[in-house]
Formats: C-alpha cells, structure tokens, sequence
C-alpha cells in the first residue's frame, strides 16, 4: 500500500459537512482539521494495484463544497 496524504480546501462554513462526507467512504486512516491554506488533511493508503490519481479523484469528486485539493505522495518511513 502507498500512504499520501490528501490536503482539503473547502467552501467557507462547510468544512464539517465536507470531512463527514469523507467519513461515510470509508477510505480514510486519518482526517485532520488543519489551519492555513487548506481546511482539513486525510491520511490515505491506496492498495498497490490502484491509479493514485483515479483512486484520489474517486475519493473527492463527488464531495459537494470541496474547493481544491493536494495530494502528496510518500515514499517511506522514517
């Protein structure tokens, strides 16, 4: 498995509504509220066999007040 993490902006006042969506998915290890330039921070793993970007879109495109996102790639532990 491949672990990114996922930066969330949302529409002002929508933030909860936008990580309870997240929940009900299922496919999140952690969900952060943050502050700065993105609202919240998911902690995925995505199976080896999946297209991270595909398994990304899959995860958010259907999330109504979801602005922007970044997704960054691990690589190892430490």
């Amino acid at each position: 498995m491949v672990c990114i993490f996922i930066q969330i902006r949302c529409r002002p006042g929508r933030t909860y509504e936008v990580a309870d969506s997240i929940y009900e998915k299922e496919v999140v290890s952690e969900l952060y509220s943050t502050s700065g330039e993105y609202d919240l921070m998911a902690k995925v793993y995505v199976p080896d066999d999946q297209d991270v970007g595909k398994y990304v879109n899959a995860i958010i495109a259907d999330i109504p007040d979801v602005d922007r996102t970044l997704t960054t790639l691990t690589f190892h532990a430490f």
